[in-house]
């Protein structure tokens, strides 16, 4: 069961991995296509640049080992990031086809944090 675990675990944390940097570089190279959907979601250019940096630190947040609290904050920043999109585009009454990627990573987000070794975890400490 745990080989199971942990084979689940690094086949979802390699897909959110490449999903997170491919779109962090896009965004970082603030691609036409990405301004403009930013613009149409009603965003700021300037945050393609921030959540283009804090994805690729996410991702070696996720994959460097050790730091279990630092990976605890990445997996609930993108949570909260891909969330956000997710709810972006639904309030715009954009298709599924915009709202698809987003929440592809959203699940990988929440299969790898669910699926993650004893070693990658918190450990709760009971006074």
């Amino acid at each position: 069961m745990e080989k199971r675990n942990r084979i689940i675990y690094w086949i979802f944390t390699a897909w959110l991995a490449l999903g997170m940097t491919s779109t962090g570089i896009v965004q970082l190279m603030k691609m036409k296509e990405e301004v403009d959907m930013f613009a149409h979601l009603g965003y700021p250019e300037y945050l393609l640049t921030i959540i283009g940096v804090w994805k690729i630190l996410g991702v070696i947040a996720v994959l460097m080992p050790g730091f279990p609290l630092i990976k605890e904050w990445t997996y609930a920043g993108f949570f909260f990031c891909m969330s956000g999109a997710i709810v972006s585009h639904m309030a715009l009454g954009d298709p599924i086809g915009q709202v698809a990627p987003p929440l592809l990573l959203l699940v990988l987000t929440v299969i790898s944090w669910y699926f993650r070794p004893a070693g990658r975890r918190l450990v709760s400490v009971q006074i």
